[in-house]
């Protein structure tokens, strides 16, 4: 082997490993940082909302080794539900609206304003989520507040989580609205491509034996996104769970409590680090901090989750 093959082979491996490298360095910060919130809070962190900074001018007592400020008491359950919740309603409502976007750009929209049709679906993929944010607490809580909610929730009344009260506009749905506009460039964009990449020989099979249009795109182009849907749905998914600004700024910041309808105030793993971060770092012993980054290592083992499940669909996929 040549040296400049081997000095390639190596600089290439070097790149390689950087990405698994540094999920591992992540890894390994968060799990030493949370060590002390891991002993002092055990399963408890998972199982029950009870997130107490304590009496923050009181002396610190030792509890399970650990000290902390009396009646401190670290617990995220809430958190939990109301990510995989808010995530949960994003994602329906997003993918069938960017599968729609996708075909529409891809199929209906004519040849010569395509590409610019396609570059601003791309262009809103590269907004802000702090613009989204400020966008769904000036226009979108307002409008949903007073001209959506309480209609939807007397319409729905006998809907399980759909009954009144309807809340002032901040919760669980307008998170779920606002996330969903998010992902929804993401996905779009992506099949998008995914759509425009099929073979025009199978395009004009379908259409040489009687095909409609719509039935080309339902039965030849739509199987085939079956696997790019489920890779695009995971990033739509990993950008949900992780989004801090925006939902901090709809969500309501509900702090131990769960959602009793889809109206009702939440708080997601990613926005209460950042709303509670400053209060944490008022804690004498730091084990408010401590606790947060469980919550970032519980966010990430989250997300690791999600791409593990999506991976396992992918031979599912291929096989169908």
């Amino acid at each position: 082997m040549r040296l400049s093959d081997a000095f390639f082979r190596v600089i290439v491996t070097l790149f390689a490993a950087l990405i698994p490298l540094s999920l591992l360095a992540l890894l390994v910060f968060l799990v030493h940082d949370a060590w002390p919130a891991i002993r002092f809070n055990g399963v408890d962190f998972l199982f029950k909302n009870a997130w107490n900074l304590g009496n923050q001018y009181g002396n610190p007592v030792t509890v399970r080794g650990q000290q902390v400020m009396p009646g401190a008491s670290f617990a995220i359950l809430f958190l939990i539900v109301g990510t995989l919740a808010s995530s949960l309603i994003a994602l329906l409502i997003a993918v069938p609206l960017g599968v729609g976007a996708a075909v529409f750009l891809a199929e209906a929209v004519p040849a010569r304003i395509r590409i610019y049709a396609a570059l601003l679906v791309e262009l809103l993929a590269s907004v802000p989520s702090v613009v989204f944010g400020l966008w769904g607490y000036v226009v979108l809580i307002p409008f949903l507040s007073r001209h959506v909610y309480p209609h939807l929730a007397r319409w729905l009344a006998h809907v399980p989580f759909f009954g009144p009260p309807s809340g002032s506009g901040y919760g669980l749905l307008t998170a779920g609205i606002v996330l969903a506009l998010m992902c929804v460039p993401l996905i779009a964009a992506n099949l998008r491509e995914a759509i425009e990449s099929t073979p025009q020989a199978l395009r004009e099979a379908g259409l040489a034996v009687g095909a409609t249009r719509f039935e080309v795109v339902r039965k030849i182009v739509m199987p085939r996104l079956r696997l790019p849907l489920i890779g695009v749905s995971t990033l739509a998914l990993g950008r949900a769970l992780g989004e801090t600004m925006a939902v901090l700024m709809v969500s309501g910041n509900a702090l131990n409590i769960l959602p009793q309808n889809v109206y009702s105030p939440i708080s997601t793993m990613a926005s209460f680090m950042v709303s509670q971060l400053d209060s944490a770092l008022q804690d004498p012993t730091n084990m408010a901090v401590y606790g947060i980054a469980e919550i970032g290592l519980a966010l990430l083992l989250l997300s690791l989750l999600v791409n593990a499940l999506a991976r396992a669909l992918v031979p599912r996929g291929l096989g169908t």
